[in-house]
């Protein structure tokens, strides 16, 4: 029998622990998880069809997926941007700018939604001058857009900067001393070695674009097949009582976070791996 260290617990502090923890987990995650997916089927395949193929259920889907297209392609080319400038120069209030990037996950989302019917809505600061020129931007799409915009910005950069500070300047100093333009070292050299990682932050921010609901819910006015995304339309359909169609719904949020869960630990893998090969090359 091997002598236990001075640093480790012993076994049953270590199996208590674990106990703990998973019994935490099945508590809030699994358990919940498996609620909606049961109601979601308990109905059989042609109820579960029938609320997912429902008019307002497929314009909930559509816009959906609009949102997390426009968001999330805005929130990469911001995340790569505020992590090159950040781990590859220097300048005054570089700290303010790090600061700012992580402002949405200390602010409500339903905060953020207010924010922006207090600049767009009708009596906001630039309501009248949108209503002049015939934009509409509260109670609409763009409205949704920006909610969910703000509220997914950090997630690309949050996982670049750590990875690109660790991975260092000598392979993009090399490209510039043989020659290479400013676009070049970007797309040949940083964005190559970080892929992963970039990855890893696109996959998280999309998910949570699609599963926004509080900045969401304030912006959209909740105009049924109009402005409702999947949240709030689970929403609407759980509180006229439509519990069998309302599950069915949430259960393609579900699919989407299962889907998301196994492409995060796949990325994860590869992340570990790149990072322990940039250790290597730097050692």
């Amino acid at each position: 029998m091997s002598a236990r260290t001075a640093t480790e617990d012993p076994a049953w502090v270590r199996w208590a622990l674990v106990g703990l923890a998973l019994a935490f987990v099945a508590a809030l995650v699994l358990v919940p998880a498996a609620a909606v997916l049961w109601e979601a089927v308990r109905g059989g395949a042609e109820l579960w069809w029938r609320a997912v193929a429902d008019p307002d259920a497929r314009a909930a889907i559509r816009l959906t997926l609009l949102v997390a297209a426009v968001a999330v392609p805005l929130n990469t080319a911001f995340g790569v941007a505020a992590a090159w400038s950040l781990t590859r120069f220097r300048f005054r209030g570089k700290s303010l700018l790090v600061s700012l990037v992580d402002l949405p996950f200390g602010v409500s989302p339903v905060i953020s939604g207010m924010v922006t019917v207090l600049l767009f809505g009708a009596q906001g600061w630039l309501g009248p001058w949108l209503d002049a020129h015939g934009l509409k931007v509260v109670f609409a799409v763009p409205g949704i857009v920006l909610a969910t915009v703000f509220v997914t910005f950090p997630f690309v950069a949050r996982e670049l900067i750590p990875f690109m500070e660790s991975q260092g300047v000598e392979e993009e100093e090399a490209a510039l001393v043989l020659g290479a333009s400013g676009w070049q070292i970007l797309t040949r050299v940083t964005l190559p070695n970080v892929k992963w990682s970039l990855l890893y932050g696109v996959i998280l921010c999309n998910a949570r674009a699609m599963g926004e609901f509080g900045a969401v819910s304030v912006v959209s006015g909740h105009v049924r097949g109009v402005t409702n995304t999947i949240p709030l339309h689970v929403e609407i359909l759980y509180n006229e009582y439509a519990f069998r169609a309302s599950f069915a719904v949430a259960s393609l949020l579900f699919l989407v976070a299962l889907v998301t869960l196994v492409a995060k630990k796949a990325l994860e893998w590869k992340q570990r791996s790149a990072r322990a090969t940039a250790r290597r090359s730097h050692a």
